[in-house]
């Protein structure tokens, strides 16, 4: 998951989008209490992972992720896949396969890298204190993968099987943009009518509610390059082109440019001029932040930046920004809306509150997902948590046994449609 700020203002949406139906049918009391008997399964399952260091280019760590996850899956009945990520350090991606006896086709999604780098257990140890359980990346996102290996754990010792393909993508890069899985996940989900995407939903303070996301921006990342001319800054100046008035000129004029294209977000955000002091800059470049709301997003912003940086401030300089595509936009649906309602109507069976967030700032895996639009997808099945990509990161334990409910209950409702 991208930084987490930008669920902060996701969450200010939740009181005006949260329901609960004034008539209510009971929990399923089988499944609830399978979800309540697994629940310290859960939290070993989550002290095994969270005593793993997987940051997204810790390639033995990532490695020993994948080596529990795919065992975890085979257990489960799973034929497993081990699949070379195209670019980054070269981590597997995990995916098992269930087969069943139902009609429809349904994809669960998580992700095993974390942020933090090696050597993180030694100032963040895994360690509990009273309902909060703390832990590098035990939130986001190996809180995710809890919730479906016990959710399909409690499925198994059911006999569920009314599905006609059940598929698991456990990816080791999806904090650095799912370089080298995107594609993938965007062609597995392509396949199957229906994907749960497991990023986590935010605690309590964070927010008053549980949560389930419908849409989330897309990124890309901006650069823009100047080339000027390079002259002693002493004895002739001005005999040069400064690189770094130009770029901070360009800046200026472009730190607002994204309100003339609705639907994208740009933020100037690294700068770089110059080697030596003595030295007039005949290079400077800076890169920027973009978000994206909107599916054409990128080729608007761009056509806005061609045309605002023709406009130079130092003579014979050159200009050029380029905008290289991240992750697409995950857009509300109806159908996903309509399915998180459906969820909301399962949460309202242990009489709790679920809040449906249309939009935020941020990216996840979900946007590769809903790409083409054919699956349905929705976003944030994993636990709550709090502190994610920084200190003290956690989760509140008891909302595991809710968690467990409603993936367990969706995925047998999903499985009973045409």
């Amino acid at each position: 998951m991208t930084p987490f700020s930008f669920r902060l203002a996701a969450f200010a949406l939740l009181a005006a989008t949260t329901s609960l139906s004034a008539a209510q049918a009971g929990p399923d009391e089988t499944i609830k209490a399978a979800a309540e008997q697994a629940r310290p399964a859960v939290i070993d399952s989550l002290r095994e992972m969270v005593l793993i260091e997987s940051g997204s280019s810790d390639v033995e760590g990532l490695k020993k992720m994948a080596d529990l996850t795919e065992g975890r899956l085979k257990a489960l009945g799973a034929t497993t896949e081990r699949r070379k990520t195209t670019r980054g350090v070269g981590a597997d991606m995990v995916i098992g396969t269930f087969e069943g006896t139902g009609r429809r086709k349904l994809m669960l999604i998580a992700h095993m890298d974390t942020v933090y780098q090696p050597g993180i257990l030694k100032t963040e140890p895994y360690h509990v204190e009273g309902d909060l359980i703390y832990g590098p990346g035990i939130a986001d996102d190996k809180g995710g993968i809890a919730v479906i290996l016990h959710s399909l754990q409690i499925l198994k010792d059911m006999g569920w099987r009314d599905y006609a393909r059940l598929t698991v993508a456990f990816n080791p890069d999806e904090e650095v943009g799912s370089i080298g899985s995107g594609e993938f996940i965007a062609e597995l989900a392509d396949q199957h009518d229906v994907v749960l995407s497991c990023e986590p939903t935010a605690a309590k303070p964070a927010a008053p509610v549980d949560s389930l996301l419908l849409g989330a921006s897309g990124t890309a990342t901006a650069t823009m390059q100047v080339t000027g001319r390079a002259s002693h800054a002493g004895a002739a100046p001005d005999r040069g082109r400064n690189a770094l008035i130009e770029l901070s000129h360009q800046l200026l004029q472009t730190r607002d440019i994204a309100k003339s294209s609705p639907g994208t977000q740009l933020n100037w955000t690294t700068a770089t001029a110059g080697t030596v002091r003595n030295q007039i800059p005949e290079k400077a470049s800076a890169g920027g932040d973009v978000r994206l709301t909107v599916a054409d997003g990128v080729e608007k912003l761009q056509a806005a930046l061609d045309e605002t940086t023709k406009t130079h401030l130092v003579p014979d300089t050159e200009v050029k920004v380029t905008i290289e595509k991240g992750r697409p936009p995950f857009i509300a649906s109806d159908r996903g809306r309509a399915l998180g309602k459906e969820a909301q109507a399962i949460y309202a069976e242990l009489e709790r509150p679920l809040a449906l967030v249309d939009m935020t700032g941020g990216a996840t895996d979900a946007g590769f997902a809903n790409r083409s639009g054919k699956a349905i997808v929705v976003e944030s099945f994993g636990i709550a948590g709090f502190n994610y990509h920084a200190h003290n990161e956690y989760i509140d334990s008891t909302t595991i046994v809710p968690r467990l409910y409603l993936m367990t209950r969706m995925l047998i409702e999903q499985g009973k449609k045409m």
